[in-house]
């Protein structure tokens, strides 16, 4: 609902029942139950048989995923309930900007207000990425509009940049949670992960943006779920 509802401005209070983005129809009880009414409804809405988003079951089954591992990570405490909401916004942010390759500001907000309150949450960390990735779109955004847009004779490219703003404050809460040497894990993870959906854009689509949101909350994710495994495979690197 979020991930529909705030991009459009619609308000969350009306309609209070989820509806059919088609037709309006207002689902029932049993037609908005996590993917078990997807599979019922056979991916296709009961009053106009539009066929429903494939991504609905995907956010609910990742969300059903998220608060497992999350749970099996942390236990049943605070932090748990803070971490999980941290995650679920990142979900949120990451739907919108594959979507819409925007966010909305306060999202990004509440999302950094959220890591200051989990335990070992490193401000300064925080700072040391969120001034890292400035100077790193600095100069890669550099590099595309004045070097890589002559060789390449494309003049889409001048007002092309490296990274969103939204970026940034992801890369700050990355820090901020996993300090510096596992954030850099995180953010390389990010990388390899945005690889392949990024060439596809370049050569298929012919999209030179590639929304990196997503891939940074999965590294995050990924480090954050794994840290421990990650220091074993990387031995006396990470401590």
């Amino acid at each position: 609902m979020l991930i529909y509802r705030l991009p459009l401005g619609v308000s969350l209070l009306n309609p209070k029942r989820s509806i059919c983005p088609n037709c309006n129809y207002q689902l029932k009880w049993y037609e908005n139950i996590p993917l078990f009414s997807y599979l019922f409804l056979k991916g296709k809405c009961s009053n106009c048989s539009k066929e429903i988003s494939i991504f609905y079951p995907t956010v609910e089954l990742l969300t059903a995923l998220v608060t497992l591992l999350l749970f099996i990570k942390i236990g049943l405490n605070i932090e748990f309930l803070i971490t999980t909401l941290l995650f679920y916004i990142l979900i949120i942010l990451s739907f919108i900007d594959l979507r819409y390759k925007a966010v909305p500001d306060y999202l990004l907000i509440i999302v950094f207000i959220c890591a200051l309150f989990i335990p070992h949450f490193s401000f300064y960390n925080a700072l040391v990425f969120a001034g890292g990735f400035v100077l790193l779109e600095l100069f890669v955004t550099f590099y595309i509009q004045n070097i890589k847009s002559r060789i390449l004779k494309d003049d889409s490219l001048k007002t092309q940049r490296a990274m969103g703003e939204g970026d940034i404050p992801i890369a700050a809460v990355i820090g901020g949670l996993l300090g510096i040497k596992l954030g850099i894990v995180a953010i390389f993870l990010a990388s390899i992960f945005a690889i392949i959906p990024s060439l596809i854009n370049s050569f298929i689509k012919k999209d030179i943006e590639t929304p990196f949101i997503p891939y940074l909350s999965l590294g995050l994710f990924a480090v954050f779920v794994f840290d421990e495994n990650i220091k074993n495979i990387l031995g006396g690197i990470i401590q």
